[in-house]
């Protein structure tokens, strides 16, 4: 994307945060659209204090030794101590007299050298706190509800992500269909990367509140490798994050506005944006901005991802038109998403049933006596 001249202030700070939290400065650039050689130029002017002196920041440390001895210090005690995260070691450190980084450093240097396993870490969800340990862990996506134009009306779309609470996107859009989603989406994950896991609610177009079915976006976010979840019917508070930035919105920017258009609109909330990131300080955060605990990740977007691999193709079918499955001579409903998707089934201890998987994810459970299917994300 590149830099323009309404906004360029503005995304030269976003630049330079990113950079000083941890981002390369190379696959940065190609996400903003920009030479490496214009980058170092504003890198140096940061460093210098110009043009940007009346922004605070801590010291730049980069030193090998002293990266490679808090590493050591963290995996010592993680060893010691192997059912305590990243906050808990991070504490212990700090109260011994150790310099540490901030609890999302500790987790990523646990997730570096193989400490954390998934299938623990999902088991210690339901004792977790609210936040997210680390940024990309989860951003919370939703819309804020129609907006007043001059003519027609505008739909911001809003991406927070759980930890840091960084905004990182706010769209003008003129409707909320799932391609106005994917396209902004597409800029979004090309900018700062992917995160491991999304949540949503279950209005249009992210999911189906009567039937708990997997939808079209789900099963393009999954291609990406990013998990996907929904909150409850009529439980707004798991998207707390993110209603909590529509309030911020609406109060800051949105209340008694009539914007011109969306180009009009967009330039609004982008440099309202800017301001909320890089100012704004958040009491959450204990009056930090956004900006200071954010940093992008590192898993790349996959223009055309590779179709999901099976163990035994003899099991493998693909699903047809209507959603459909053909399994044994029998004709069995798995949901429309997965059109023309390879799916796998899977026998269960129960030889009456039998499991069918999109990659590593079931998606329907095939009662082969009677040959009906449940399908959706609420299998039983």
């Amino acid at each position: 994307m590149p830099w323009r001249e309404v906004s360029s202030m503005q995304l030269r700070r976003e630049f330079v945060r990113l950079v000083a939290q941890g981002s390369q400065v190379r696959p940065l650039c190609r996400r903003f659209g920009i030479s490496p050689s214009t980058a170092y130029k504003w890198l140096a002017r940061y460093r210098t204090g110009a043009d940007l002196a009346d922004r605070s920041r801590r010291p730049h440390q980069s030193p090998a030794r002293t990266q490679a001895t808090t590493e050591a210090q963290v995996l010592a005690l993680r060893a010691k101590h192997p059912a305590w995260g990243a906050r808990k070691l991070r504490r212990r450190l700090l109260d011994q007299g150790h310099a540490m980084p901030a609890a999302s450093t500790v987790h990523a240097i646990l997730q570096r050298h193989d400490r954390v396993r998934a299938a623990a870490s999902e088991a210690a969800k339901p004792f977790r706190r609210f936040e997210h340990a680390a940024s990309n862990d989860l951003w919370q996506m939703d819309f804020k509800g129609h907006v007043a134009m001059r003519a027609l009306r505008c739909h911001p779309l809003t991406v927070l992500d759980d930890h840091s609470r960084f905004s990182l996107c706010l769209a003008a859009c003129g409707d909320e269909t799932l391609s106005t989603v994917r396209t902004h989406l597409i800029a979004t994950f090309r900018r700062y990367g992917l995160p491991h896991r999304m949540t949503m609610d279950n209005g249009s177009p992210w999911g189906d509140t009567n039937h708990g079915g997997f939808t079209a976006l789900d099963v393009w976010l999954m291609k990406q490798r990013i998990g996907v979840s929904h909150s409850r019917p009529y439980h707004p508070q798991t998207q707390g994050k993110d209603e909590r930035f529509h309030r911020t919105l609406h109060v800051e920017l949105l209340q008694g506005v009539v914007h011109e258009d969306l180009a009009h609109a967009q330039r609004h909330f982008d440099a309202w944006r800017s301001v909320y990131n890089q100012e704004r300080p958040h009491e959450a955060l204990g009056m930090a901005v956004p900006a200071s605990r954010y940093g992008t990740s590192t898993r790349e977007y996959c223009q055309n991802p590779p179709p999901p691999e099976y163990a035994d193709p003899k099991r493998v079918r693909r699903v047809t038109e209507g959603g459909l499955l053909y399994w044994r001579g029998q004709t069995y409903r798995v949901g429309k998403a997965f059109i023309g998707e390879p799916v796998e089934v899977r026998t269960t201890t129960d030889e009456r049933l039998a499991d069918v998987y999109w990659s590593a994810t079931r998606i329907a459970q095939l009662d082969v006596i009677d040959h009906t299917s449940i399908s959706g994300r609420r299998l039983p």
